[in-house]
C-alpha cells in the first residue's frame, strides 16, 4: 500500500513538472541596473509568480497525501541531520619579524611549512602576476589564498576572513583610522622603473611599503570602514608585472572565474549565508555576454540585441525562480574586482542574497587586455 502511494505521488509530481506553465518562466522582472564609482552594474532579482503559483498549487494538493504518508510512516525510525558545526579559527600570534601573517603564515615561508599548516589547496589557479593561487579552507571557512615562488616560498597572501594578525594590532575589523594612525598615510602611486603607477583607491583600500611587500588593505564601506580583507605581494613579484593589465590567457580567464567564485562563497560563510554551487551552464551564457561586451567595446545588462541577462539564461536554457546578474570591468584582478562589487550595495545584495544556490562567472579580455567580468545568480 505504501509503495502505491509514493509512486501515485510521484506520478502527480511528474504532471505538474511538465506542465506548460512551467515553460513560461520570463515574464516580468524588476530591473534596478545602474554604474557605480568602479564601472560596476547589476541587475535585480526578477521572481516568477507563475513557476511560484503551481509550486504553491502542488503542495497544497499534496498535502493530504503528505499527512497519510506521515501517519504510515509514524514508527518508522528516520535518519537524522545536523548542520555542519563551524570550524574553529585557529589561534593566531602576532608576527615577530613583518608587520602582518594570515594564518600564520608570512612572505617567505616554505611551501612545505604552509601545508604543514593547512594541509593539501583546494584549488590551483593562475592570478595577474604570472603565478598560481593556491587556495586553502575548509568547507569556505578559514578561506585563504597563496601563492610561490620558483623556490617554493610564500610570495603572495590574500584572506577575506579573520586569520590575520599583526605586529600593530591590526586585524579584521579594525578600523580605517587604528590602521592609519598605526602605518601612517598610505601610497598614491608604486614606481616600476621610470614609470609611476598612481594609485586610485577611491578610499576603499590602502597600499602600504612594508617588509619587503606591498600590503593592500581593503575596507568595508558598508561596515563602517573596517578591515574586511589583505592582499600582501612580495616586492620582486609585484616588479615583475610590467603592466596594469595581466596578457589575455585561457589560464587566467578561469583562474579569474574560479577566483571570483571562492571569493562569493568566502563572503557568504562571513555572513552566515550558505554555500554556492557552481554551474558550468550559466558559466557559458556569463562567458558569452562579457566577450560581447569586450568585442563590442559597451558595458551593459542589456547587449545589443536588446536581450536583458534573463533572456539570455532563457535562450541558453538555464531554468530558473529567481536570478541576479552583476557586472564589473577594469579591475586588473578578481580580488579588486570582488572588493569593488561589495562596496557596492546593489552588487553586494546578489552576492549576500540567500535565495541563491547557483552561480556561473565569465571572463573576457577586450583588445587592451582589460578584464570584463558577468556573475549569473540563480535558483531553480
Amino acid at each position: 500500500m505504501l509503495r502505491r502511494l509514493f509512486l501515485f505521488i510521484l506520478l502527480l509530481v511528474g504532471v505538474f513538472i511538465s506542465r506548460p506553465m512551467w515553460e513560461g518562466y520570463l515574464n516580468d522582472y524588476v530591473d534596478l541596473s545602474f554604474m557605480d564609482s568602479i564601472s560596476s552594474s547589476v541587475d535585480s532579482v526578477k521572481e516568477n509568480p507563475a513557476v511560484i503559483v503551481a509550486i504553491d498549487t502542488a503542495q497544497d494538493t499534496l498535502h493530504s497525501l503528505f499527512v497519510q504518508i506521515d501517519q504510515a510512516i509514524e514508527q518508522t525510525p528516520v535518519l537524522q541531520t545536523q548542520e555542519s558545526e563551524e570550524i574553529e579559527r585557529p589561534d593566531l600570534s602576532p608576527p615577530t619579524d613583518q608587520t602582518f601573517s594570515v594564518y600564520n603564515i608570512q612572505v617567505g615561508d616554505s611551501k612545505e611549512h604552509v601545508e604543514q599548516q593547512l594541509g593539501e589547496p583546494v584549488r590551483q589557479s593562475q592570478n595577474e602576476y604570472g603565478v598560481d593561487w593556491y587556495t586553502y579552507h575548509e568547507n569556505y571557512q578559514n578561506f585563504m589564498m597563496v601563492s610561490y615562488d620558483e623556490g617554493n616560498l610564500v610570495n603572495g597572501l590574500y584572506t577575506n576572513q579573520e586569520l590575520i594578525s599583526s605586529s600593530v594590532g591590526i586585524e579584521l575589523n579594525s578600523s580605517k583610522e587604528a590602521v592609519r594612525e598605526q602605518l601612517g598615510e598610505p601610497l598614491t602611486g608604486i614606481r616600476k622603473g621610470m614609470i609611476v603607477y598612481q594609485i586610485q583607491s577611491n578610499e576603499e583600500y590602502d597600499v602600504y611599503q612594508l617588509d619587503g611587500s606591498y600590503a593592500t588593505i581593503f575596507y568595508d564601506i558598508h561596515e563602517e570602514n573596517s578591515v574586511t580583507a589583505l592582499q600582501i605581494i612580495s616586492e620582486e613579484l609585484e616588479k615583475n608585472k610590467n603592466h596594469l593589465y595581466a596578457e589575455e590567457s585561457r589560464a587566467l580567464k578561469e583562474g579569474f572565474e574560479y577566483q571570483l567564485f571562492d571569493f562569493t562563497n568566502a563572503s557568504r560563510v562571513n555572513h552566515g549565508l550558505p554555500i554556492l554551487n557552481w554551474d558550468d551552464h550559466v558559466r557559458e551564457t556569463a562567458r558569452e555576454h562579457s566577450l560581447d561586451m569586450a568585442e563590442n567595446l559597451y558595458f551593459d545588462h542589456t547587449n545589443l540585441e536588446g536581450q536583458s541577462p534573463f533572456d539570455r539564461m532563457e535562450e541558453d536554457g538555464v531554468r530558473f525562480t529567481v536570478a541576479g546578474e552583476n557586472l564589473a570591468y577594469g579591475q586588473s584582478s578578481s580580488i579588486f574586482a570582488h572588493e569593488g562589487l561589495m562596496n557596492s550595495l546593489g552588487h553586494r545584495e546578489n552576492i549576500l542574497k540567500s535565495d541563491f544556490r547557483f552561480l556561473g562567472i565569465g571572463v573576457a579580455f577586450n583588445a587592451e587586455s582589460q578584464p570584463y567580468y558577468t556573475e549569473n545568480f540563480y535558483n531553480q
